[in-house]
């Protein structure tokens, strides 16, 4: 399996034949769709969601299919079967890859927004994407995505969420807004610096790939 980092949120993984985009936003590269099998959007957010772009991709491909959230879906009207709506607790397949979702609202931001709708996803039982929410899957994760920085949670947030993950690995997402200080001084209180996590984290950079156990 071969993860590859994309802008802020967006990561491609490469498996059995697969490519499969997550979360490509308004901070993603157009490139990170190219050759694309699948696409997953976690929640409607700009930042994770482009509508035009990936309307433009599934009109170039034909045999492109996304697998999202009720709202997104409701956003790519006019594709039949090949967008479908998803939820906590559903579990499909790509190819030969199954994907689980895991969690069903965004994190709060403040009390006064109202709160949408977003699907982590897991992947071949070894990727877990979570989108814009600390959502802790109902089963072990090898290699978790973690949200670097967001309006909606602090480093403090993101130790006990790895450390309620259990993960083997951390990689990060969701650091578009962070200077190269910010996201260096962040990834040290999750790591080095920190009170422990008990799974390392690697910073990688963007078009950065490394290789995981299926």
């Amino acid at each position: 399996m071969r993860l590859t980092k994309y802008g802020h949120a967006c990561v491609r993984v490469e498996h059995e034949g697969e490519t499969i985009v997550l979360d490509p936003g308004a901070f993603t590269e157009p490139e990170a769709l190219t050759g694309a099998t699948a696409v997953l959007i976690t929640h409607e957010h700009f930042d994770h969601f482009d509508g035009d772009r990936l309307r433009q991709a599934l009109e170039t491909d034909p045999a492109l299919r996304v697998w999202t959230t009720d709202s997104v879906a409701a956003q790519l009207t006019g594709l039949g079967g090949r967008v479908t709506a998803v939820g906590h607790g559903d579990r499909f397949d790509i190819g030969a890859v199954e994907v689980e979702v895991h969690g069903s609202w965004h994190a709060e931001i403040h009390p006064d927004l109202p709160l949408v709708r977003n699907s982590g996803f897991l992947l071949g039982g070894t990727v877990f994407h979570p989108g814009d929410a600390l959502t802790v899957p109902e089963r072990p994760v090898d290699t978790l995505l973690l949200p670097l920085h967001a309006p909606w949670s602090r480093v403090a947030h993101l130790i006990d969420y790895v450390r309620s993950v259990k993960p083997r690995q951390a990689y990060q997402v969701h650091d578009v807004l962070l200077s190269d200080t910010g996201r260096a001084l962040t990834s040290s209180m999750l790591g080095e610096r920190g009170p422990g996590t008990g799974a390392p984290l690697t910073l990688l950079a963007t078009g950065e790939s490394v290789e995981l156990p299926a």
